[in-house]
């Protein structure tokens, strides 16, 4: 259980949000390198139309996947409803399908593969762990309320 003085996500994420997929989306899908960061498109769950936005990636050990640092946002409702989806980076285009992970598997992918991305430089590592907010040191409390999807195959 996480401790009570640690805020949980809400979802939506911060007010920058907004402006940051303004500006990335135009540089992910001409191909401009933003360290893990692609495009992902999933089907809405209400309409049926295709919904893009950049998302992390986290590949590490031969796992990859995406957690939602900012909680319940709509890209994670989607992908929970549809379970497939299109990871795009310049002219790069990857159909995949994924399962959401229960509270157990999803701490294990944050200690299997998070962590040891972030480990890997002092950048990621803040980053990780300021802007996403993800106490990676307790990979329990670090996915509580915040979906994470793991890549299995291509369907």
């Amino acid at each position: 259980m996480p401790s009570a003085d640690r805020a949980q996500p809400r979802g939506g994420g911060p007010r920058w949000i907004p402006f940051f997929n303004a500006v990335a989306k135009p540089l992910l899908k001409l191909g401009v390198p933003m360290g893990p960061d692609v495009l992902i498109t999933v089907s809405g769950r209400k309409t049926g139309l295709p919904r893009t936005t950049p998302v992390t990636i986290c590949e590490y050990g031969g796992r990859r996947g995406f957690i939602s640092p900012f909680g319940e946002t709509n890209w994670a409702r989607n992908l929970r409803a549809a379970g497939v989806a299109t990871i795009s980076f310049g002219g790069r285009r990857e159909t995949v399908k994924t399962v959401e992970l229960n509270q157990e598997q999803a701490a294990g992918f944050v200690r299997d593969v998070i962590l040891p991305i972030a480990r890997q430089s002092r950048l990621g590592n803040w980053f990780v762990r300021n802007v996403d907010g993800l106490d990676i040191d307790h990979p329990e409390d670090a996915v509580v309320g915040r979906p994470v999807f793991e890549i299995v195959s291509e369907p």
